[in-house]
């Protein structure tokens, strides 16, 4: 009984406590894109998911990664990167800027505007 009451006396069960209580629980990004009605939040989302993107295309650069692992993680790449493109357009519906314009991608922006490979 007594090594519970130790359990619960660390600092960081002290921390996460006084957090819960406050209310500074960490805000979980929504499953669907539609799900987010504020321009701010949709554009946070998307950072943060440039971040985890960033992260792991550091990992992948890893010469010692076995196949396996590489395969992982472009498959994780990948879906982020469908992600991003799903609150990118939400941010285009919010009345945000358009980023998928701004990475220049064929048949998107004005019809003077042309990509030559």
């Amino acid at each position: 009984q007594a090594r519970n009451a130790e359990k619960a006396m660390t600092a960081l069960a002290r921390f996460r406590q006084a957090q819960l209580e406050e209310g500074k629980v960490k805000e979980r990004r929504p499953f669907l894109a539609s799900e987010c009605n504020e321009l701010p939040k949709a554009e946070k989302w998307r950072r943060q998911i440039i971040g985890e993107i960033s992260k792991k295309v550091a990992q992948i650069q890893n010469a010692g990664l076995g196949e396996f692992r590489i395969r992982d993680l472009n498959d994780e790449i990948n879906k982020l990167l469908r992600e991003k493109g799903h609150w990118e357009v939400r941010i285009r519906e919010l009345g945000g800027p358009d980023y998928i314009f701004c990475q220049g991608e064929p048949g998107m922006g004005p019809s003077w505007f042309t990509l030559s490979f």
